[in-house]
């Protein structure tokens, strides 16, 4: 195969990986390269692995791997990422055929790399991996850090994390907060704006921590407020990764005030017990937690809050997991995710080992959701009858689908709108007819209601 100046990139993990991606194909389209989609038609090979928990590694590895078997003479096939910052040897080792190794610190040198992988021959890897970069720093080269998804779109406000996390290897892999530019950010979402944008969804790994690195005081609710001036034509503002303890009243009064902003709130709580909350390092006020719950819902009674939670942690019991049942069962939490706690090495969970048997893990796992099923089915059971408005995301077959409020993309549900086909990006209101584990069906407003009915996920 010719040195085409083509390239075919791979994204895995979450929406801030996807951010970097799209961050390293603008340089690359830029540059005189074309975007492709599929992996033949490439001359440049890209995958940005993630490097989060143990599935997602192996999922980089593999991903990898298939792409090195079918290679061809000519191509080059680049790691890059979260995985490779902190294991770049180890990739190279597991999958032979990789020409580039570039960590997730200097996304921004894509080019770079490539071209120095073009100009001479390499028998081994080339890693560039610079030793004296110790955080994603703010060189970002001019590119829009967001990621469009149809009418929605990521817009990164900050990059990696300072909190202590005993099991999180994300400050090791991008180095401590670096909060971008108010003036930049704001100049993002007028263009954002400009393309048609109408939900804007602001991702860092913590974004109640933004501006403390810039000296700001509530430096979310200050950016939020600028927001929703500046960008008078998005519709939608989402907030994601708060972090608990770092909620202010300012950021309530702000999300209650601002219509703008969607009451909805991604707070990843992690567990419910306060001692394997400070075994985590993790905030272990749970009265903080409760309070604050419920002070947001006196303040926004249509609140809608997801959250996350592990189970199987080092020295996790039995009672302990079981407080954190009670509490899914207390507070009833419109969302909820969990994962099964992944070892990662160099952190200071390190120590503690892996105790917690496979079998244990995986059976609280089942029980933590089923139990969540349950609460997210009557949840969703409450809002049969009712209207909502939804951003049109696709239509086909006499069936329109759509994300409430309720919804941000690819973690939560979906709603179904049946007997139309209504254009993707409006924002439409529909009346919920029916009801599932996850998901909603719903008629427009203006379409006579047959019968209501409740359902069930099968």
């Amino acid at each position: 195969m010719t040195e085409t100046k083509t390239f075919h990139l791979v994204s895995l993990g979450c929406a801030k990986n996807t951010v970097d991606s799209d961050s390293m194909a603008q340089l690359l389209l830029q540059d005189g390269y074309e975007m492709v989609e599929t992996p033949e038609e490439a001359g440049v090979l890209i995958v940005n692995t993630c490097g989060f928990i143990g599935p997602a590694k192996e999922e980089s590895i593999n991903t990898l791997g298939n792409l090195a078997r079918v290679k061809q003479p000519g191509q080059l096939l680049i790691a890059a990422g979260c995985l490779t910052q902190r294991y770049g040897v180890e990739v190279a080792s597991r999958v032979a055929g990789i020409d580039g190794i570039l960590g997730t610190r200097r996304w921004m040198d894509i080019v770079r790399v490539v071209s120095k992988l073009r100009q001479s021959p390499h028998p081994k890897p080339v890693y560039h991996l610079p030793e004296e970069v110790k955080t994603v720093g703010t060189d970002e080269q001019g590119v829009v850090r967001a990621s469009l998804e149809g009418a929605s779109a990521y817009l990164k406000i900050a990059d990696g994390c300072r909190r202590p996390c005993a099991f999180c290897a994300i400050p090791l892999i991008k180095g401590t907060t670096v909060s971008r530019p108010v003036d930049r950010i704001l100049e993002e979402a007028r263009l954002l704006q400009d393309e048609g944008v109408r939900e804007l969804i602001l991702i860092a790994q913590d974004t109640t921590d933004y501006g403390h690195d810039l000296g700001m005081k509530d430096g979310l609710a200050v950016l939020l407020e600028n927001l929703t001036s500046t960008a008078p034509g998005i519709d939608w503002i989402r907030i994601m990764y708060a972090y608990p303890g770092y909620i202010t009243e300012r950021l309530i009064d702000v999300m209650t005030t601002q219509k703008k902003i969607l009451p909805y709130l991604d707070i990843p709580l992690q567990h419910a017990h306060p001692e394997m909350l400070r075994r985590m390092h993790r905030p272990a006020n749970m009265d903080w937690v409760y309070r604050t719950l419920d002070k947001m819902r006196s303040a926004m009674p249509e609140l809608a809050i997801r959250s996350t939670f592990i189970v199987g942690y080092p020295g996790e019991t039995e009672t302990e997991f079981q407080a954190l049942v009670d509490f899914i069962d207390e507070v009833r939490l419109d969302r909820v995710g969990a994962f099964k706690f992944s070892f990662e090495p160099g952190t200071s969970s390190e120590p503690l080992g892996d105790p917690v048997p496979e079998e244990i893990k995986e059976e609280r796992y089942q029980r933590l959701m089923e139990r969540q099923q349950a609460i997210s089915l009557q949840v969703n059971q409450s809002l049969v009858g009712k209207n909502l408005d939804i951003l049109v995301d696709g239509f086909g077959e006499n069936l329109s689908i759509g994300r409430s409020y309720r919804d941000a993309p690819e973690i939560d549900g979906l709603v179904l709108v049946e007997g139309c086909e209504l254009e993707v990006g409006q924002i439409a209101p529909v009346r919920i007819t029916g009801a599932m584990v996850y998901d909603l069906t719903a008629v427009p407003v203006n379409q006579p209601l047959q019968q209501e009915y409740v359902g069930h996920d099968i």
